[in-house]
C-alpha cells in the first residue's frame, strides 16, 4: 500500500489478497516456458516441475506454451545493473555519513578501514564490479546496454502475459543445497539464479513454493526440496497467491 513517507510506493488500491486464495485454477491459463525445461536442468527438478504442470492441468488449468526469448540474458543483465546500484548506493557508507566507523589514525584510514571492515566479500565484489561498469568509457558499453536488455525482458513478459494469467518455471536448476554448502566459484552461484532474476528486472511479482523433492547433486541417496516459481503481471499478487495455493495443495 501507499506510504506517504516513501515517494517510491504506489498510490493504488490494495486488494483483499485472501478473497480469491481458494478459488482454484480451473479456467486459468498457465504459461510454461518449454526451453527452461530442456538443457541445463537437473533431471529430478524437471520431473517435479512436469508433475506440477500435470497436476495443474488436472485441476482445470489450461497449459499454454509461452516464450521469454531474452531470459537467457537475465543473469548477465542483472549482474551489471545490481552491482552498479550497489556501488552507487553504498558509496555513502564511508564511516562518516553512514555505516560502521572504524577506529583509525587519520581520515583516509577511517574511510579505508570502515569500508574494509563493514562489508563482506560478496558486497565488496559487487561494489568493485559496479564501480567498473559505471566508470568513464564503460557506462554505455555495460550499464546503458544492460538497461536496454532489461526493457526487452519486460516486453517479453508483457507479450507472454497477453496469452496467459501466470507463468510457472523452476526456481533453481538444481535441488536445494545442503545447509552450509556453497560453491567456491561466485559465477556458479550467480548462474543458479537464472530462472528468478528476470522477475526482478521486469518488476513483476513472483513466489517460490515446494514442488516435491529430488536426489541431491552428487548424492542420490539424499532427497532435497525442489522449488516451483510462479510469476504474474505487475500488481497481480492475488494471482500469484491463488496459483501458489493450488500448487501447494496438489503437490
Amino acid at each position: 500500500g501507499h506510504d506517504p513517507l516513501d515517494s517510491t510506493s504506489l498510490d493504488v488500491p490494495v486488494p483483499d489478497f485472501l478473497e480469491s486464495l481458494d478459488a482454484g485454477v480451473a479456467g486459468m491459463r498457465i504459461g510454461v516456458v518449454r526451453d527452461m525445461l530442456d538443457g541445463g536442468l537437473d533431471a529430478g527438478v524437471r520431473r517435479c516441475i512436469e508433475a506440477a504442470i500435470a497436476k495443474l492441468a488436472g485441476l482445470g488449468a489450461e497449459i499454454v506454451d509461452v516464450e521469454l526469448p531474452h531470459n537467457r540474458h537475465a543473469v548477465a543483465t542483472y549482474y551489471v545493473i545490481a552491482p552498479a546500484e550497489a556501488s552507487s548506493n553504498l558509496a555513502r557508507f564511508d564511516g562518516i555519513r553512514y555505516g560502521r566507523r572504524a577506529a583509525a589514525g587519520d581520515i583516509l584510514e577511517v574511510y579505508h578501514q570502515s569500508r574494509e571492515q563493514g562489508f563482506g566479500p560478496e558486497v565488496k565484489r559487487r561494489i568493485i564490479l559496479g564501480t567498473y561498469v559505471l566508470s568513464s568509457g564503460y557506462y554505455d558499453a555495460y550499464y546503458g546496454r544492460a538497461q536496454k536488455v532489461r526493457t526487452l525482458i519486460r516486453r517479453d513478459f508483457d507479450e507472454a502475459f497477453s496469452r496467459c494469467d501466470a507463468i510457472i518455471t523452476p526456481t533453481s536448476p538444481v535441488p536445494a543445497r545442503r545447509l552450509g554448502e556453497f560453491a567456491d566459484d561466485p559465477l556458479h552461484e550467480y548462474l543458479s539464479d537464472v530462472f528468478t532474476l528476470a522477475a526482478n528486472l521486469a518488476g513483476i511479482p513472483g513466489i517460490s513454493v515446494p514442488a516435491g523433492t529430488a536426489p541431491a547433486t552428487g548424492d542420490p541417496s539424499l532427497e532435497l526440496p525442489v522449488g516451483l516459481q510462479i510469476l504474474a503481471p505487475h500488481l497481480a499478487e492475488s494471482t500469484v497467491l491463488r496459483v501458489a495455493r493450488a500448487v501447494e495443495s496438489a503437490c
